[in-house]
């Protein structure tokens, strides 16, 4: 069985796309998506509307927990950290129809899921929280730590939008897959993972694509919410994170 697992779209339609297009062409059979879907991007309504209508293995992430929970006090918190996606967010709850924050409430946080006798844990951040960060550079006793509570052969997650992967002391196969539609590599190319199973074993491995990302920048900046600009411009530099 091959299995796409996809995270982070974060409303990014024609990124989405692109990588659809790409993983049907390698005869995938079932996708496995992590979270983030709407919040912070070009199309958030158009991106909900097509991915209600697909079979995935859904789980909720930390943006879209802020979408279904948004209050003022969302806003004003986030606003003193990151103040681009503040507004952004806050655009994001003036187009989108109630049915499509009901969807993204009612999400589980995480799930865990047995193939041909391997037992996966999926999950946004870590098996800790849907906003812990696992990225490239840790030690792997960090890892041990933040997966400690999960006994899965198998842990796929996103959120930092930087993929990477761990082989534990445990056992445990730990694989960020990067992100859809707001990726952070060096390149921003979006990227997600192939995860093979056969005969109760398993191969992953990740995959970049490209797309046509100036429009999808040209959508963005025609919100026009304050920083619409700053935020169109991160599909193509990745060195400001934080706005």
């Amino acid at each position: 069985m091959k299995i796409a697992v996809i995270s982070d779209i974060h409303a990014n339609l024609h990124a989405l796309t692109a990588v659809i297009n790409d993983f049907e062409r390698r005869g995938v059979n079932k996708v496995f998506a992590l979270g983030d879907y709407a919040m912070a991007g070009p199309q958030p309504v158009e991106t909900l509307k097509f991915i209600l209508t697909q079979p995935w293995e859904m789980i909720q992430g930390n943006t879209d927990k802020m979408i279904a929970t948004y209050s003022e006090k969302t806003y004003t918190d986030a606003k003193a950290a990151f103040p681009v996606m503040a507004e952004a967010l806050k655009y994001d709850m003036s187009v989108l129809p109630q049915k499509y924050i009901d969807f993204l409430a009612s999400l589980p946080a995480e799930k865990i899921i047995e193939i041909d006798g391997v037992k996966i844990h999926l999950v946004h951040g870590s098996p800790r929280r849907n906003n812990e960060n696992i990225y490239p550079d840790l030690r792997p006793e960090t890892v041990e730590e933040m997966t400690l509570d999960s006994d899965a052969d198998l842990i796929l997650c996103g959120h930092t939008h930087i993929p990477c992967g761990y082989q534990l002391n445990s056992k445990k196969t730990v694989v960020n897959v990067g992100s859809v539609g707001r990726s952070m590599t060096p390149d921003a190319m979006p990227c997600y993972a192939i995860l093979e199973i056969e005969n109760g074993q398993f191969t992953i491995e990740h995959h970049f694509v490209d797309y046509e990302r100036e429009i999808a920048a040209d959508i963005i900046r025609s919100h026009g919410f304050e920083g619409a600009d700053k935020l169109a411009g991160m599909l193509f530099d990745t060195t400001n994170r934080h706005i």
